[in-house]
């Protein structure tokens, strides 16, 4: 065996498949470089993490489940004026998760509120957090379904893991009678531990009719309210925006306005 195969084979070894596959190109660029060993260690070991980071972050947005990537450069502040950019790059930071706090995105349909918690998502996973993304329905369905096989237990545990749970469009269907004791349940196994990205369409006169049970909905909204960031957003549907400015739809948020005066009257808890 010779010194450049017995070198592959340490690198592999330790697993430092990165160096074990780029030696030769490495070698190659620091001697053009002209680094000190130090130097060239340095660039090696850069080049190893940087793999491994990039290779942790795609595996995490698989388990993530995101419907989409959207990153935060992608979204049009300008389309939204209601919105304040630096509050939102404030949370992008991933404080709120360290404290382990709620974010609400609340208003109509088609503002970019799920747009918003993935690009959040995504920016919770490049920090090394774990982030799970669930529908609000097929959350409290898998809920209700581990509840009835006796394994509720199992399935909170699973929900409690994640350092970021985004719940999407919250209330855009009404819970089952049990389901509100049910989402209950994980929002206190989450509470002050765990961070949440909930977005909804609801405002908070409505959460009765979307738990089921009044004293639920306001245990609810106790858990979700403290410690939470709410953020309205207050604008026109990016679909139908893009409708009407092609012709296919005329004064396209006059459906809308009304939704967005409730929203504006008050806090909108319990879709994007």
């Amino acid at each position: 065996m010779d010194a450049h195969d017995y070198l592959t084979a340490l690198l592999n070894c330790l697993k430092l498949t990165v160096l074990r596959d780029q030696l030769d190109s490495l070698i190659d660029e620091a001697g053009r470089r002209d680094l000190t060993i130090r130097e060239a260690l340095t660039l090696f070991c850069e080049r190893e993490v940087a793999r491994r980071d990039q290779r942790r972050i795609d595996m995490s947005f698989g388990l993530a489940h995101f419907p989409f990537v959207r990153d935060l450069t992608g979204f049009d502040f300008g389309a939204q004026p209601s919105l304040d950019k630096a509050q939102i790059r404030e949370i992008a930071t991933g404080r709120f998760i360290a404290n382990g706090e709620a974010v609400l995105f609340l208003g109509p349909p088609g503002i970019g509120k799920t747009h918003l918690a993935v690009a959040l998502g995504r920016e919770a996973i490049v920090a090394a957090y774990s982030v799970l993304f669930k529908p609000a329905t097929t959350l409290v369905a898998q809920l209700a379904k581990a509840h009835g096989e006796g394994r509720l237990e199992e399935r909170l545990t699973h929900y409690a893991k994640p350092r970021v749970l985004i719940i999407d469009e919250l209330g855009y269907l009404p819970f089952e009678p049990d389901a509100g004791h049910l989402f209950f349940q994980l929002l206190s196994r989450r509470y002050e531990r765990g961070a949440m990205l909930v977005t909804s369409n609801r405002v908070v006169g409505e959460c009765g009719s979307v738990f089921g049970d009044p004293v639920v909905a306001t245990a609810i909204l106790d858990r979700l309210l403290h410690h939470s960031h709410v953020i309205t957003i207050r604008g026109d549907s990016y679909r139908l925006r893009e409708k009407r400015r092609s012709g296919l739809l005329q004064n396209a948020t006059a459906t809308l306005s009304q939704h967005q005066s409730d929203m504006a009257n008050g806090i909108g808890v319990c879709s994007s």
